[in-house]
């Protein structure tokens, strides 16, 4: 991961980073040789908020072209809307793309840019240091969660791990506010429930973010919401670039920016027409991400709390926990007649 974050021509993201929109450039208008490589890890929570930040930089005037696995990929371009001029697609294998062979897509780009492609990439992706491509991190969660995950691999790991036995006792990491076990990512509460290895590739990323001096980080965060956690880690740079969210529901500036455009699965109007049946404000969303495991007995306690607490809920249950709900019959006939009434 290298330091300078000065991109091809003198194309630096400024301390500030203020990504404001620009008018949508033309073909013409694109500048060529400034091109960014951005790669993600192939699950909807961060492809959603690296797809919008890709959006921002084509904006700009910037050429992207946004990497992850096939698996993903082939999946996102079959619900894709209009994609914007300037931003194209690339794949590799993660082997679950039906014997897809890739072609280096980090060379090619190296390759048709020479020394002007740059790399921008995200956590749980390759690193482009073996390649000596320019390069920064984008940090798709809060200030405070990398800054958790920092101290936890320098130094903290003890104090950290203490209070995960005990949710109401209080850790103490630099520059943050006191924490307690309630606090701290579920993945440093219960490793066994993400036993495909996230933390030995978190530990690498620190790893590369500790072997630069001063690298810049571009978190999806502002200043307003936390400008302690932007400062709370004195080796590392943090700029925030957030929120990644359609324009629509941000600022407004562009009333066509209505969706992330990179679903993963084919929604359903159904639920869209119960939800505009209900008021505003008034349904519960539950939802628990691509990777976390979630036990029965949990699923139990969520299911029970949902029902008697009386208020309309939406619920995303991935299809192989379905089968931890035991819900009485009744209920569950209840709810799908009214979804589908």
């Amino acid at each position: 991961m290298h330091s300078s974050t000065k991109f091809p021509n003198s194309c630096t993201l400024p301390a500030s980073c203020n990504l404001r929109p620009h008018p949508p450039k033309t073909e013409e208008e694109m500048d060529d040789r400034v091109r960014l490589l951005l790669v993600t890890f192939p699950v909807q929570g961060q492809i959603n908020p690296s797809l919008q930040f890709a959006k921002r930089l084509v904006k700009m005037g910037v050429s992207v072209t946004f990497v992850t696995a096939f698996s993903a990929l082939n999946r996102i371009t079959k619900s894709a809307s209009a994609t914007p001029q300037g931003l194209t697609f690339s794949g590799y294998s993660d082997g679950y793309d039906d014997g897809s062979i890739l072609a280096d897509p980090i060379g090619k780009e190296t390759t048709d840019n020479g020394p002007k492609a740059a790399k921008l990439h995200v956590p749980l992706a390759c690193h482009p240091r073996a390649l000596s491509v320019p390069s920064t991190f984008l940090w798709i969660q809060p200030a405070t969660i990398l800054a958790v995950y920092y101290y936890y691999f320098n130094g903290y790991r003890d104090a950290i791990c203490s209070n995960t036995k005990n949710s109401t006792s209080a850790v103490e990491l630099p520059g943050l506010p006191l924490l307690t076990g309630n606090d701290l990512p579920s993945i440093l509460l219960d490793s066994g429930a993400f036993d495909w290895g996230a933390l030995p590739l978190l530990e690498e990323h620190v790893g590369i973010l500790n072997d630069e001096t001063n690298p810049k980080v571009l978190v999806n965060t502002f200043d307003a919401l936390e400008s302690g956690a932007l400062r709370a880690i004195e080796k590392l740079n943090l700029v925030a670039v957030g929120p990644l969210i359609p324009s629509a529901f941000l600022d407004g500036k562009d009333p066509s920016d209505t969706s992330f455009g990179g679903d993963l699965f084919q929604y359903s109007k159904a639920y869209i027409e119960w939800l505009n049946r209900n008021s505003s404000e008034s349904v519960v969303y539950i939802a628990f991400g691509s990777i976390s495991a979630v036990g029965k007995q949990q699923m139990e306690e969520i299911a029970h709390g949902l029902l008697e607490c009386g208020r309309p809920f939406l619920w995303v249950v991935r299809s192989p926990d379905e089968e931890k709900l035991s819900f009485t019959r009744g209920a569950e006939q209840l709810f799908h007649e009214d979804l589908n009434s």
